[in-house]
């Protein structure tokens, strides 16, 4: 090939045995024959996707914890330190302060309010009431009969009349005031919904009573159930809500129309989880 000519014709400084000619090149420098390749740009990584090099003991960081590389794409926004309370409609503030005062013994957030307050059946007092009736019903015919057993039986073990008078009237009183307490712990067992959560007051005996909260962003199911003949022509039943995770389980019996309730549950769950306020609904 012949060379341009602004270029300088390459000659020979020898020749091999074969007669073959033999050219010089000057050395080249590795960093002329080396391709230069963009270096890869440091991506900075948080405390919490480095495993640190070295724990000491009782000097040991806190913010650095065992979760290391197992979210290595996870982006962590900073906190700010002071923080600015968020701004609460005239609307809310007056539904919470209603709430306030019809429920004052519910612990409710600023700006949560209650949307449904679901209370027993009465078909639910039927039980206690039948027992203390038939209760003081037994003691009223004992004590109408008693005289004439006394008579009868002429033993002096027995007491007077007049004393088992007094004995039974213990008794009815006993009676009628355990069947009240039935009555109130039965009435003091309600479910509520707000826009925030479901709270579930549990009356189990006269001086036992819990209280279950659960975000309605944390329930996975929520159903009921109404068994026998009784049930469905009284139209109450059973309300169950299942959580995610843990898997607990929320049960409130003898619920008047559970049908409606929990299409309303559902409603508010579906609301909370998309983003959408919780209102009141039909």
């Amino acid at each position: 090939m012949k060379p341009q000519d602004s270029e300088q014709p390459v000659k020979p400084v020898a020749y091999d045995p074969e007669g073959r000619p033999l050219y010089y090149h000057p050395p080249v420098s590795e960093s002329a024959t080396q391709t230069k390749v963009p270096a890869e740009p440091t991506i900075a990584q948080s405390h919490i996707t480095v495993r640190p090099e070295s724990m000491p003991g009782q000097n040991f960081n806190p913010r650095i914890r065992a979760q290391y590389a197992n979210e290595p794409d996870m982006v962590h926004a900073g906190r700010p330190v002071d923080l600015k309370p968020f701004e609460v409609s005239p609307d809310l503030i007056a539904k919470h302060e209603a709430s306030k005062q019809q429920y004052p013994y519910l612990n409710l957030s600023e700006a949560e309010f209650v949307i449904l307050d679901i209370k027993r059946h009465p078909i639910g007092m039927l039980k206690p009431i039948l027992i203390t009736l038939a209760l003081m019903l037994g003691i009223f015919m004992f004590g109408v009969y008693y005289p004439s057993m006394y008579e009868l039986a002429a033993v002096a073990i027995m007491p007077s009349p007049v004393v088992m008078f007094g004995i039974l009237l213990f008794l009815a009183a006993f009676v009628v005031l355990g069947g009240a307490v039935a009555l109130w712990v039965y009435l003091q067992n309600q479910f509520f919904m707000t826009n925030e959560s479901v709270i579930q007051e549990i009356q189990d005996s006269l001086f036992s009573r819990r209280e279950q909260t659960v975000s309605l962003g944390s329930i996975e199911d929520a159903s009921f159930f109404q068994s026998g003949l009784i049930q469905t022509l009284f139209d109450y039943g059973t309300i169950r809500l299942s959580t995610e995770g843990q898997e607990t389980t929320y049960i409130f019996r003898y619920v008047h129309n559970p049908k409606r309730q929990i299409a309303i549950l559902n409603n508010a769950i579906e609301s909370f989880k998309n983003g959408r306020p919780v209102d009141m609904m039909d």
